[in-house]
Order: C-alpha cells, then sequence, then structure tokens
C-alpha cells in the first residue's frame, strides 16, 4: 500500500493519507514518510500553508494497533510533535473518521475542518494503552482538562456537531463544502505576510505549551517592524489594494 504522498501548488503543500481500505490506517512506514514530508516542506521558503487530507470514508484511525510497542509509539509521538512544530500554517481536512492517535495528530494542526460525516473515538483506556505526554498535553492546551479527560477515561465516541461544540474542530461545513473552504482558508492563509503569520503561529504554540521564549519573540517582532513586508502592508492599505507579500 502507498504511503503518505506530497503535492505542491503555489504556496500551499498538501499531505495525503492514501491507505483508505484500511480507514487510512497509519504503518511505521508511514510516520516515516510523514517525517520526510515535512522536513521538504519547511525546506521551501515559498511554502507557506500544510493541507493534510485523506481518502475515503474515514480521515485516519491512527496507528496499527496490532504493531504497538515502546519503540513505535515513541517513533508516532515524535511524527505527531513534528506536525506540530511545522513552520507552516497547517490545517487538517476531516471529512469522516478520526480515531485513536489520529484524533492527536488532527490536534497537532492549526485548524480542523471538518464534514457532517465526521466522528471522533479516543479508545485507549478500551485497550490498555497509556496514551504518550505529548498527546496528553496537546489534547489539554487545546481542549481543556475536562474535555482531554471526558474523551481519554470514558472513550466515549462523539459525532461532529459536539467535535465543534468543545473545539475539536475549528470549523464545521457541509460535505459538498469541505474541500472549497479549506482551499479557501488555505488561500486566505497563503495571502498573509508570512513573517507575520509564521512567526505569530510558532510563538502561539510556545505560549499554550508554556514554553515560550521571550527572547526569540522580541528578535520576531523586531524582524516585522523592520520588514518589507510591513512597508508593503501599509502601501497596500493606504492604495487600497492587495498587499504582495514576499516574506521579507
Amino acid at each position: 500500500m502507498p504511503v503518505p504522498s506530497l503535492s505542491l501548488a503555489g504556496h500551499v503543500a498538501t499531505l495525503t493519507l492514501q491507505r483508505p481500505g484500511q480507514a487510512n490506517r497509519l504503518e511505521p512506514e508511514d510516520l516515516a514518510a510523514l517525517v520526510a514530508h515535512v522536513d521538504a516542506v519547511d525546506a521551501n521558503p515559498e511554502l507557506r500553508v500544510l493541507l493534510l487530507r485523506a481518502g475515503g470514508r474515514h480521515f485516519c484511525s491512527g496507528f496499527d494497533i496490532g504493531r504497538v510497542g515502546a519503540a513505535r509509539v515513541e517513533d508516532f509521538e515524535r511524527m505527531v510533535d513534528r506536525i506540530e512544530a511545522a513552520r507552516p500554517v497547517t490545517i487538517a481536512v476531516i471529512q469522516g473518521g478520526v480515531y485513536g492517535g489520529a484524533t492527536d495528530l488532527a490536534l497537532a494542526c492549526d485548524f480542523r475542518l471538518g464534514s457532517p460525516a465526521a466522528d471522533l473515538f479516543m479508545p485507549a483506556a478500551r485497550l490498555g494503552l497509556h496514551f504518550y505526554r505529548g498527546g496528553l498535553e496537546r489534547y489539554v492546551t487545546r481542549l481543556g482538562l475536562d474535555v482531554a479527560k471526558r474523551l481519554f477515561l470514558t472513550a466515549e465516541r462523539i459525532d461532529a456537531a459536539e467535535m465543534k461544540a468543545i473545539g475539536f474542530l475549528t470549523h464545521l461545513v457541509g460535505a459538498d463544502e469541505l474541500d472549497a473552504r479549506a482551499d479557501a482558508l488555505a488561500a486566505t492563509l497563503g495571502e498573509g505576510a508570512p513573517l507575520a503569520v509564521l512567526g505569530m503561529k510558532r510563538h502561539l504554540n510556545r505560549i499554550a505549551r508554556g514554553t515560550l521564549d521571550a527572547e526569540a519573540l522580541a528578535r520576531d517582532i523586531e524582524c516585522t517592524l523592520q520588514s518589507g513586508d510591513l512597508q508593503e502592508g501599509r502601501a497596500a492599505f493606504a492604495e487600497k489594494r492587495a498587499p504582495r507579500f514576499r516574506g521579507q
């Protein structure tokens, strides 16, 4: 079966999971491929947005439970952490079920768009599996302690409306609108000033983690104040036209 693919179009990169017959279950080779793709995207300064998509009925059913072991759990955590740390703004396009470790993969993205067919299930407690630290922290920092306990400890399955209500989905749109809305959001993000957008993404994530580097934040703020992008933004505002940012 094919590993996740990477495609590029303008400022947007797209990662696509390609095991629809197995609910896009992730195998060890998929973890390595995802990390390699994110490394490649990060190395291309023209790419400002990274979409995570999947074909078929389900978004992703997490890691193959039959291959779970200490080393594999570490590999999975490392992959999800790499998604969270990706330089571009990340968008998960959730057209269907998202289960197990895939819920953490989606939470690692900056935006999560879902259709009414989406549902969520975290079965760790039913499997006798203790989830890894990074995932526990993402649940708590993004969804709150009470929601994290509810989903982890009860293994309750929730539908798309509830996913939106608890903040798992940032957007809930009709199934026929999902791809268009994701592309529109990617276009909006890609048109923003890269130094500001990508810098704020990085520091917002650090604030959520309690790992803010105040000196790095100050440097990035000063960088935007001295940038050509700020001059372009001011000129575009005065001239009532769309800005043309270059990330400089």
